[in-house]
């Protein structure tokens, strides 16, 4: 089992190794606009998951997940190139969920938000069903005893 702190490091060289040889060019017109948003490395450094967003289509995301998997052996000799380990770890490009659970994120505090807005506008009008300050206070208290004493 490696050092925690080296496998997070060989994670961050990964991804700026793949990350910059996309951005440099893959020579595959499937590849739409890809970006690499993490990479994680088993703790014995053998086995690399890249998790990646692709902006667009579902079509356009279909075709980028086939070019980045024909072009994972080319992506896996340059990582090999570029970092300092015995063994290159084995690359799996994983579609990350990330901009879809944004997104249903943001419909459900728009959701929140509208049904705060009702609540308000039903509230508008309203009045307590008792008193307006139905807690005891300590001033009260205090007032209580002074009549008892007088009395």
């Amino acid at each position: 089992m490696a050092d925690p702190q080296r496998a997070r490091k060989m994670a961050d060289r990964i991804k700026e190794v793949v990350a910059r040889r996309i951005d440099k060019g893959l020579r595959d017109p499937r590849l739409g606009f890809v970006t690499i948003t993490d990479v994680r490395v088993t703790g014995d450094l053998q086995h690399a998951s890249v998790f990646y967003t692709v902006y667009g289509t579902d079509e356009e995301r279909a075709d980028s997940a086939a070019a980045l998997k024909a072009a994972t052996g080319m992506l896996r000799s340059e990582v090999g190139k570029n970092i300092t380990a015995r063994l290159t770890p084995s690359l799996e490009f994983i579609a990350d969920a990330l901009p879809d659970t944004s997104a249903h994120l943001e419909d459900l505090l728009a959701q929140a938000k509208m049904r705060d807005e009702q609540v308000r506008s039903a509230s508008a009008g309203a009045t307590y069903a008792g008193d307006a300050d139905p807690y005891k206070h300590d001033d009260e208290d205090d007032e209580d005893d002074a009549a008892e004493e007088r009395a």
